[in-house]
Order: C-alpha cells, then structure tokens, then sequence
C-alpha cells in the first residue's frame, strides 16, 4: 500500500461517478479490422490503424529482418552510440518524402510535441506568442507549458479569429508561432492550410504543424497534407497510425533539425528507437506511395458513414476525413452507447472529457481501409438499432 491509497480510491470512486473512470481492457487481434475482447470477436472502429498496415506481412517480415541483422535494441541515446546507419537513412528517406531538407525521429507522437514544441519555445524565450487552436492535441499543450508560455487560443479551425488576434498582437515584437494539427484526431476535420501558410507569412510566425493522423491517408502519396508545401516551418508525424509501426518524426529546415537534435530533451536523454521498429517504418514508407486504392476505399467508406448518420439525426460535426465522431453530449450517454454497440458486435470506444470539452462526449470512429462493404453495413445496422433508444433516454 502506499500512503495516498485512501486519496486515490476517493477520486477513483469521484471518476466513476461522473462516468469519467477509465481502466484498461485487453484485446487481441482477430483478423483485419476485428479484435477478441473478453471472449467476443468484435468489429474494431476505434483503432487509428487507417490502412490495416499494422498486421502487413511486408512490415513483420521487415522488423524481424532488422532484428536478426542489427538486434532488438539501440542500446543508447542518439548522441551517445545509439544511432546506426538506419536511423540516419530513414530520417533522409522520410525528408525526401515530405518535401522537406531534414527530418528526426523520436519515441512517440507525444514526445515529438511536447519535447520539441517545448525545446523551441525555451529558445526563443518566455516572451514568445503562441496562438494555438483551442482543441490542440494534450501534447501540444504540454509543450507551451514546458516551453514556459501561456498559449493564445484560436476559436477552432476559425481563421479569421486567428488573423483577429496576430493583428491583436501585431505591435508586440516577440516571436510568433502557430501551432495546430492539420486533421484533429477526436473531430475528423482539416485545417486550412492555404490561410495558415497566408497569415504565417504575413506575421512572421513559425508555423507548427502536426500531421499524426494525416501522414499516411492524406495528401499526394500519402504524406500528408503539408507534404511539399512551401512555408510550413516544422512538421510533425507519426508512424503509429496509418503506418502501422510505432514512433514519431519531425520534419523541416537542416538548421531546425540540427538545432532540435541539441536542445530537444526528448531526442538528446531517450534511448533511440530500436531496429525492429526501423524495420517496421521502412516497410510501411515503401508501401505508402502505392496506396491510393486503398486511400479511395477509405475516404469512400467515411462518406457513406456520414450519410448514414446524418439521416439518423446524429450530429457528425465537421467532420470530413476517416475521423467520424458521433456527438452524444453527456459522458454517461456515450458510455451506454458504447455498450449497446459492443453488444451489437462493434467497439466504439467512448471518448470523455478532458480528451474531448465538456457536454461533447461522443463515439469516434476511426475508419480502416480494411473495413469492407460488409464491415460498414454492420456498424450502420448497429446504429440504426442503438441509436433511437438513446435519443429517448436523453
């Protein structure tokens, strides 16, 4: 026991209460799109896995070839021995790919935020502004306070609220950054990448763009909406998502990405990724580009989807990417209805504050390439039959 036990089952118990208790629970894979939980294979529409690459024999076949050629850890940090020719051929590789003169990967997507958006703002001192969107990804938030600034936050995806503020603070002569995500993990919309480019050019500001759940699903060949865009100064990813594998990458100037390779904690005192993983991201950027078939598949299946809620009164808010959310409002209705679909053999994950504000609760659900006719026909059936009753006990 620990001398806090009774603290913590009092807010655990607060948790539950308010429908906001989380814990984890196991699955496996059952095939693709599907997972085993508690004994029932179900239909899985909560994974970020977009282009079912998680389970591609190329990218196993890849991670084991790595292993048995260069083991299964880097044993170090980057700077002290533990980068290896295949870290610096797939940050080349990867730079290339997204029209950008360098790139470095690090741990994960979290890391990636908020140690290098962190190390950034540290350099450029507490004085710097930050406008931020205001439903930033958690990490990007840590990675204003770690870089010791209060960010000013924009009305969501409103440019004019954005151009509003830098004209705001135009007379102010620290350093400016806007940092936003370019598709928002937990509402499937886009940012407006022309007007971000636009107003960053015409304030002078370091234009932040995370990319983690484009890469791979959007853009030319797959790399993104920011991919070979001129004007976007640091550009950020996963390969946890819709590559299948694990770990993150920032991209953007050589000077940039030497400067982080210094000053980002996250990349300088972290053990580098191991080759397995090194592998498994070859593979899939070697996959990538050859995707549009699925990419198509994909974004046609999240059409269909929306359609389907919308003709059922189900609020999908702006949503136009593989992101569908279907809004419930309170945390224990989204709780019910998670249920009510998992008994209808789909997992739909609910997604609670703080991940989403309050009274926004939802069901997000997160498309896959793999998801066939068949698969979608289910989870629309499912709603049809669950959704009614919910609506009713609302």
């Amino acid at each position: 026991m620990s001398r806090m036990d009774a603290l913590f089952a009092a807010e655990l118990q607060r948790l539950a209460a308010a429908g906001l208790r989380r814990g984890t629970v196991a699955v496996a894979p059952a095939g693709p799109g599907l997972v085993r939980r508690d004994g029932q294979t179900l239909l899985n529409f909560s994974s970020n896995d977009y282009l079912g690459l998680s389970r591609h024999p190329a990218l196993a076949t890849r991670a084991a070839e790595y292993a048995a050629r260069l083991g299964t850890g880097a044993t170090a940090s980057r700077l002290v021995c533990g980068t290896m020719e295949a870290h610096g051929a797939i940050e080349a590789r990867l730079a290339t790919m997204k029209g950008q003169e360098a790139a470095m990967l690090l741990a994960t997507g979290w890391q990636a935020n908020a140690a290098g958006l962190g190390a950034l703002l540290r350099f450029a001192g507490p004085g710097s502004l930050v406008f931020a969107d205001e439903l930033n990804h958690s990490s990007l938030v840590h990675g204003a306070r770690l870089g010791g600034v209060k960010p000013i936050r924009f009305r969501h995806n409103d440019m004019a609220h954005l151009a509003e503020l830098l004209a705001a603070h135009a007379g102010n002569a620290a350093r400016r950054f806007i940092v936003t995500e370019s598709v928002f993990s937990m509402d499937g919309d886009r940012a407006d990448m022309g007007q971000l480019r636009a107003l960053a050019e015409q304030h002078n500001a370091f234009l932040y763009i995370d990319e983690a759940h484009a890469t791979g699903v959007l853009g030319a060949g797959g790399m993104g909406l920011c991919a070979h865009e001129p004007g976007i100064d640091l550009v950020m990813g996963t390969f946890s998502k819709a590559l299948g594998g694990f770990g993150a990458y920032v991209a953007g100037s050589r000077a940039l990405i030497d400067f982080l390779q210094n000053a980002c904690a996250g990349f300088i005192y972290t053990t580098a990724p191991p080759p397995p993983v090194l592998g498994a991201i070859d593979a899939a950027l070697d996959l990538i580009p050859t995707m549009d078939t699925e990419r198509a598949h994909l974004a046609a299946q999240a059409n269909r989807v929306r359609a389907a809620f919308t003709a059922l009164g189900i609020d999908t808010g702006a949503s136009c990417t593989h992101i569908v959310p279907a809004l419930v409002g309170r945390a224990d209705a989204a709780m019910a209805l998670a249920t009510a679909l998992r008994e209808r053999g789909i997992l739909a994950v609910a997604i609670r504050p703080p991940t989403v504000p309050e009274g926004t609760s939802r069901i997000r659900f997160a498309l896959s390439a793999v998801h066939d006719e068949a698969a979608i026909d289910t989870l629309i059936a499912a709603m049809r039959a669950c959704w009614p009753a919910l609506r009713l006990a609302a």
